[in-house]
């Protein structure tokens, strides 16, 4: 359960190709489970993955959302993935390194009727 409330989280995952991380990016928006996902160039990965050193192509996605949004997040992303594992990383922010306006209209994008992140 969420610890904290009113906070931001960026949520970073990786997707085997642009075009499934867009279809989840816009299904989470469109959920309000984020306020913007941002879906970077792709990049090589080499990882261990049962017992063997593995390579593949990948697709970084990041999900700004709030605390309060995250586990409903990382739920929908476990539930929409491909992969047995997926990466999902719920990063913590500094509200005070970063623009509250900003982190404001995630909280509003979210849910948050306030925009109190």
């Amino acid at each position: 359960m969420a610890e904290q409330s009113g906070e931001t989280v960026l949520v970073y995952t990786t997707w085997p190709d642009a075009d499934m991380a867009e279809a989840v990016g816009a299904e989470a928006i469109a959920e309000r489970l984020a306020a913007c996902v941002n879906i970077l160039a792709p990049m090589r990965s080499i990882f261990r993955w049962e017992g063997a050193v593995d390579r593949a192509a990948e697709v970084p996605v990041l999900f700004k959302t709030t605390v309060e949004a995250s586990e409903r997040l990382r739920d929908f992303i476990v539930a929409k993935h491909p992969y047995d594992v997926p990466a999902v990383l719920a990063l913590p922010i500094s509200a005070a390194m970063s623009n509250p306006a900003f982190l404001q209209w995630i909280g509003q994008e979210t849910g948050d009727p306030k925009g109190d992140s």
